[in-house]
């Protein structure tokens, strides 16, 4: 089957683009795939971030969509068909792509025929606006099938587009991350003495609760000796908010605030040197973090938010807790002292439900419809 995967490839940065990518190499292994990725993804006057990019040098995918250009979604559409794709697979993340995408779609249906997939990793965004929903159905309009990931994403489906062919599958585990080490080898190198390793992962933005984990130190401190909450990741916003909450709960001494994008290969070096992961969200449709600790055998707390609850075994995997910062210090604590060895072998069986090859079986299944 000769298949085109449109949304970012590598170099840009990201939990969608790496999404792409694995599911690129997944599918690649009985068919053929064509990548489309975009030559200007957001304008920078849109993007909070130091930078859109990263250092990668595997397969690259076809640059031609311009975000904001309808003259280079021409273009697309013109690549597109004259790949003669059977299918067409969209990563749909966030509205503001929805006028591209949707002109895409409709020019790959004149021109090509080909059936129109969809990938949701998220349709309704954390800071909606009136005309999103109009927005996203209209690119649904020119689509055939859905994935989704989770309930909560799988009900904004539902709100969106009436009687919609859909399949519902976890979020792969990501496997392009690198290999597992020893966790005292993993602390030797980013530099981290502490005997327990609290880790908070992934780009940071309002939504995800890094103030709630802030201010559950104050309450760690109380009942653990010798840890470290190591914060690792770009900030979407003023860290010296976060750096000043933390002097304010006398905290300072027991997070490392590490406010930098980390590269695909030094990813395991933090998950390895971290006893679990947390995500105290407020909001949320599903996180690709959970995915990359479950790679490394590593327990999460999470919060009772979104589609988080349901990738988690409470108690097993790890702890599911109200979005609260006491309650995420309990949850904290209830690893601690509890057999935490107990975790890894729980995740190292849990987690063959989410392997690629399930998603795809999915996937496959969703075009023959």
């Amino acid at each position: 089957m000769r298949i085109v995967l449109v949304g970012p490839f590598p170099p840009y940065r990201g939990g969608i683009s790496m999404f792409n990518h694995s599911l690129a190499k997944e599918l690649s292994k009985g068919h053929e795939i064509h990548r489309v990725s975009f030559s200007l993804q957001y304008p920078k006057s849109l993007f909070p971030g130091k930078s859109q990019f990263f250092d990668f040098e595997e397969e690259k995918a076809e640059r031609l969509i311009n975000s904001v250009n309808p003259f280079s979604w021409k273009k697309t559409v013109k690549y597109i068909n004259n790949t003669e794709p059977d299918v067409v697979i969209f990563q749909y993340w966030m509205p503001f792509f929805a006028p591209a995408f949707s002109s895409i779609a409709k020019g790959i249906k004149k021109g090509s025929g080909a059936k129109i997939l969809v990938n949701c990793n998220n349709i309704t965004p954390h800071e909606p606006r009136t005309t999103d929903s109009l927005m996203t159905a209209k690119f649904f309009s020119y689509c055939d099938g859905f994935i989704v990931m989770s309930k909560t994403v799988e009900e904004d489906l539902l709100r969106i587009k009436a009687d919609p062919k859909y399949r519902k599958t976890p979020h792969p585990i990501y496997n392009v991350f690198g290999k597992s080490m020893d966790q005292e080898k993993a602390k030797t190198m980013i530099g981290i003495e502490a005997e327990k390793v609290i880790l908070n992962f992934g780009l940071i933005r309002d939504y995800k609760g890094l103030d709630l984990l802030v201010e559950s130190a104050k309450y760690l401190k109380v009942e653990l000796n010798d840890f470290k909450i190591l914060v690792v990741g770009e900030c979407y916003g003023d860290e010296n908010d976060y750096i000043q909450l933390a002097e304010k709960n006398d905290v300072l001494d027991v997070i490392d605030f590490r406010f930098e994008f980390v590269p695909h290969e030094s990813v395991n070096q933090y998950f390895c040197a971290a006893d679990l992961v947390v995500l105290p969200y407020k909001s949320a449709t599903q996180s690709g973090v959970v995915p990359i600790a479950y790679h490394f055998d590593k327990p999460v707390v999470v919060s009772n938010i979104g589609g988080l609850p349901e990738i988690v075994r409470n108690g097993e995997t790890g702890f599911i807790c109200e979005p609260d910062a006491k309650q995420f210090a309990e949850g904290i604590i209830k690893y601690y002292n509890s057999d935490p060895g107990r975790f890894s072998t729980f995740i190292s069986e849990y987690k063959e439900q989410f392997s690629w090859e399930i998603y795809v079986k999915v996937l496959l299944e969703l075009i023959e419809l």
